[in-house]
C-alpha cells in the first residue's frame, strides 16, 4: 500500500465515523426510535432520555459516558460489563504510557538514521514516508538499536504495572458484588454431578437428601434432581409457539374489526407452510391445540420427574456461607463421584449438559480441543491465501485480465485501502457460532462458562490465523520455496514479514475503530430491521418487544477482537511506534462509545461476577510474551549482538503470571467465605430461591407440589439464615 492509499483509507474511515455519529444524534432524538437506542433504560422502567429528546446535542452522549461512574455501569449492566471496561482502561493505559516514551524517543532515532533506504521497509518499498519512522530504517548495528532494546523493556514494565493494578481492582469488584446484602438464588445452591448409582431400597431423591443432610445437618435445605427434559421441553416450546400464534391471530382479528365490523376471523391451511391442507379457523384451531398440548405437557412432566432422573442435582442450603463452603469441599474419596461446583444463575444453566459423566466430559473436552486445533490449522490456509490474493500485485499475477482495471488510479487507491481488510473481517464473521457450538459440546454447565471457553478459542484462532497468518500470507508466494527447502526458516520469514505488513495492520485497526465503532454507535442495521419487522411482521406487543430486544455485549467475540487489536499494536509498538496512537484511539474510543451502549442499549444475559477476568488476563499475558518473543526474533534478524539481553523478558512474564495466579485466581473459581459471610438485608425466602431453578418446561401447567415429589425433595426442618 502506498502513502496516498493509506491516507485515503484513514480519511474515508474518519469521515464515515463523523457521518455515522451525527446520524446517531439525529435518529436517537426521534421518540419512535427509543426502543433501538435506549432499550436498557426502558426495560428498567427509566426515562429513555433525561431532559427530553430535543435538548440533546451531538456530544451529549460523550458527556454522559465520561461522567458515569463504575457504580452506574454495575447498576445498569452488571459486574461483568464493569470488568470489560477495566480491560479497555488497562489496554488504553498501557499504550498511553508506552507512547509517552516511545513516540518522542524512537521516531527521531529512526527518522535521523540514513543507513538503510529500501531494505526492511514497513511497506515493501512503496511507503517510504512511513519507513522513515520505523525500526526497519535503522541499521543492523550501532548504538541506535539500544533505544529499541530499552523501549522493549519499558513496554513490558508498563504492562506489568497496569495488569497487576487491574487484577487487584477486579478482585475488589467481585468481592463487593458477592458480599451484597441482596438475596441471589445462585449463592444458596450448589451443582452436584457424578452421583453414584442408587440402591434399590432408595429413590434418587432420598439418596441425595440423606447424603447431604448427614454432612450438613444444620444448613441443608432440599435438593432438586436433574431430569432429562428433552421431550418435555419440546412439548413446552410447541405450546409456547401456539400461544404466540393465538395472540397474533387475535390481534389481527381485533385490528380488522376496528376497520371492518363484519370482518371474518383469520384462517389458515394446516398443511405444509400453510399452503396446502384443510382450511381452518385460526383462533379455534390454536385454542384446541393449546388445550391438547397442556394435557400432553402435564402428563409428560409427571413421566419426566418420575422416570427420567439423572445422576446430577441442585442442592440448596439456607445459608450462603454453607453453600460456598460446600462448593469448595471434597465430598467423596473418589474424585469422579459426588463432584461439586457452585451453581450458576438459573438463567445460565444448560440442562442438557448437567448429566454428562466425569470421564465423558474429559473426553469431550479433548475431542473439542483437537477439532479446534484442526480448525485453526485449516483456516490458516484460506486466510493466508486471502491475504496473499488480495494484494494488487498478486491479483494481477493470478488474474491478468484485471490489469487494465487495477491500473485506474481511483480503483487502485480504493482496492489497496479496503480490499484486504474487508475480506479478512467478512471471513472471520463465519466462525463465532461454530466455536460456541464446540464449547457447549464439551459438557460445560453454564452459559457464562461457554462464553469464556468460546472466547479463548476465538482469541487463539485470531492471533494464529490473522496476526501470524496475514504476516506470513503477505510474503507467501515469494517465500514458499525458501520455507520448503528450509522449514526452520519460517521464523526468520515471520520476523522479516512483520515490518512489511505494518501498513496493512494500521489500516485494519483504523477500519475497526472508525467504521466498526461508527456502526456500533449509529445502530443503523438494528434500526432498519426493527422498523421493517414492526411495520410488516409484528402484530402483538410481545412481537414488537422481541423485535427490539438488544441482546448483550457479545463477550465471546468482543473480547477476542479487542485482544487481536492489542496483539497487533503491542507487537508493532517498538518496530513501528506510529501504530501506538491508533491503539490509543481504538481503546479510548471503545471505552467512551461502549460505555454509552452499556448504560443505554445492551442488556446482560448473565452475571458471573467477573469470572471472565482471569481468562482475559491469561490472554493479555500471552500477548505480552508474543510481543517479547517477536522482538527477540526481529533483533535476531537484524543480527544485533546484544540481543540476548532480551532473553529474561519472557521468563519474567511467566514468573509474573505465576505470582498473579497464586495470589488472585482462587477467588475467581470459588467464593471466599469471608466475603459471603456478610449479613443479608432480609431473611431469604428459600421457597422462592428453590423454585427459581425449576426449568420453565417443568414449571408450566399446574405445578402442584405433589407433582414434583419424585424429583424434588421435601423441605428439611432447618430454617433460613441471614447469611
Amino acid at each position: 500500500m502506498d502513502f496516498p492509499s493509506f491516507l485515503t483509507s484513514l480519511a474515508t474511515s474518519f469521515i464515515l465515523f463523523v457521518i455515522l455519529m451525527f446520524l446517531f444524534t439525529w435518529l436517537s432524538r426521534k421518540s419512535g426510535n427509543a426502543e433501538v437506542y435506549y432499550p436498557n433504560r426502558i426495560l428498567k422502567g427509566m426515562n429513555p432520555v433525561e431532559g427530553g429528546y430535543m435538548t440533546r446535542n451531538p456530544f451529549a452522549w460523550m458527556r454522559e459516558a465520561i461522567s458515569s461512574s463504575e457504580t452506574d455501569i454495575i447498576n445498569m449492566s452488571g459486574v461483568d460489563t464493569a470488568v470489560y471496561f477495566v480491560f479497555l482502561a488497562t489496554a488504553l493505559g498501557i499504550f498511553v504510557f508506552s507512547g509517552i516514551v516511545l513516540l518522542p524517543v524512537l521516531l527521531p532515532v529512526a527518522a535521523t538514521d540514513h543507513t538503510i533506504r529500501t531494505v526492511n521497509t514497513t511497506s515493501k518499498g512503496t511507503f517510504n514516508e512511513l519507513d522513515k519512522l520505523s525500526m526497519g530504517q535503522v541499521g543492523n548495528s550501532g548504538a541506535r538499536l539500544w533505544a529499541f532494546i530499552v523501549a522493549t523493556y519499558w513496554v513490558s514494565i508498563v504492562s506489568y504495572l497496569f495488569l497487576w493494578r487491574a487484577y487487584k481492582h477486579v478482585a475488589e469488584l467481585r468481592a463487593k458484588a458477592l458480599m451484597s446484602p441482596e438475596v441471589r438464588a445462585d449463592q444458596f445452591a450448589i451443582l452436584v454431578r457424578d452421583i453414584p448409582s442408587v440402591s434399590e431400597s432408595q429413590s434418587r431423591k432420598e439418596q441425595i437428601d440423606s447424603y447431604f443432610s448427614a454432612i450438613y445437618p444444620e444448613t441443608f435445605y432440599r435438593s432438586m434432581v436433574v431430569t432429562d427434559n428433552k421431550k418435555v421441553n419440546k412439548i413446552y416450546e410447541e405450546l409456547e409457539g401456539y400461544k404466540k400464534k393465538l395472540e397474533r391471530a387475535e390481534a389481527i382479528y381485533a385490528e380488522s374489526k376496528n376497520t371492518k365490523p363484519d370482518a371474518l376471523k383469520p384462517s389458515h391451511k394446516t398443511g405444509f407452510l400453510g399452503i396446502i391442507g384443510e382450511k381452518v379457523d385460526s383462533i379455534e384451531f390454536y385454542n384446541d391445540k393449546i388445550k391438547e398440548l397442556i394435557e400432553k405437557l402435564e402428563a409428560e412432566q409427571k413421566v419426566t420427574l418420575k422416570e427420567k432422573q439423572q445422576s446430577s442435582a441442585l442442592v440448596f442450603f439456607n445459608s450462603r456461607v454453607a453453600a460456598a463452603s460446600a462448593s469448595q469441599n471434597l465430598h467423596a474419596p473418589i474424585v469422579d463421584t459426588w463432584t461439586v461446583i457452585d451453581a450458576p444463575e438459573p438463567r445460565q444453566l444448560i440442562w442438557t449438559n448437567l448429566s454428562k459423566k466425569f470421564y465423558e466430559r474429559i473426553i469431550r473436552q479433548y475431542v473439542v480441543y483437537a477439532v479446534v486445533f484442526l480448525t485453526i490449522f485449516f483456516y490458516i490456509i484460506p486466510i493466508g491465501f486471502i491475504s496473499a490474493l488480495t494484494t494488487l500485485d498478486n491479483l494481477v499475477k493470478l488474474f491478468p485480465f484485471l490489469k487494465p482495471v487495477v491500473k485506474l488510479e481511483v480503483v487502485k487507491t480504493v482496492l489497496e485501502a479496503y480490499l484486504p481488510q474487508l475480506a479478512l473481517i467478512l471471513f472471520l464473521a463465519l466462525l463465532p457460532k461454530f466455536l460456541l457450538f464446540l464449547s457447549k459440546a464439551e459438557g460445560i454447565p453454564s452459559e457464562s462458562h461457554v462464553t469464556r471457553a468460546a472466547s479463548g478459542k476465538y482469541f487463539y484462532f485470531t492471533v494464529l490465523n490473522v496476526f501470524i497468518g496475514v504476516t506470513l500470507g503477505g510474503t507467501l508466494f515469494t517465500s514458499f520455496k525458501s520455507i520448503e527447502h528450509d522449514p526452520n526458516s519460517i521464523f526468520r520469514v515471520l520476523a522479516k514479514s512483520l515490518p512489511q505488513n505494518a501498513t496493512f495492520f494500521l489500516t485494519f485497526v483504523a477500519l475497526k475503530f472508525f467504521v466498526g465503532y461508527g456502526l456500533e454507535l449509529s445502530r443503523i442495521v438494528p434500526l432498519i430491521i426493527f422498523h421493517l419487522k414492526k411495520k410488516y411482521l409484528c402484530k402483538t406487543e410481545a412481537e414488537i418487544k422481541e423485535a427490539w430486544a438488544p441482546g448483550d455485549l457479545g463477550y465471546a467475540t468482543r473480547f477476542p477482537n479487542d485482544m487481536l487489536i492489542m496483539t497487533i499494536v503491542l507487537c508493532y509498538s517498538v518496530i513501528a511506534p506510529i501504530i501506538i496512537p491508533f491503539g490509543v484511539v481504538y481503546f479510548g474510543l471503545g471505552w467512551l462509545l461502549l460505555r454509552n451502549q452499556a448504560l443505554k442499549v445492551y442488556v446482560p444475559s448473565f452475571e458471573s461476577y467477573g469470572r471472565m477476568w482471569p481468562h482475559i488476563y491469561t490472554r493479555m499475558i500471552a500477548t505480552l510474551i508474543l510481543y517479547q518473543v517477536t522482538m527477540l526474533g526481529y533483533f535476531g534478524v537484524k543480527k544485533f549482538k546484544p540481543t540476548p539481553v532480551l532473553f529474561p523478558l519472557p521468563i519474567i512474564s511467566l514468573i509474573f503470571a505465576f505470582i498473579c495466579q497464586k495470589k488472585f485466581r482462587r477467588f475467581f473459581t470459588s467464593p471466599a467465605l469471608e466475603v459471603v459471610s456478610h449479613e443479608l438485608k432480609e431473611v431469604p425466602n428459600m421457597e422462592i430461591v428453590y423454585r427459581s431453578f425449576i426449568p420453565p418446561c417443568l414449571g408450566a401447567g399446574k405445578p402442584d407440589e405433589h407433582q414434583f415429589e419424585d424429583a424434588l425433595s421435601h423441605v428439611s426442618k432447618t430454617g433460613s439464615s441471614s447469611v
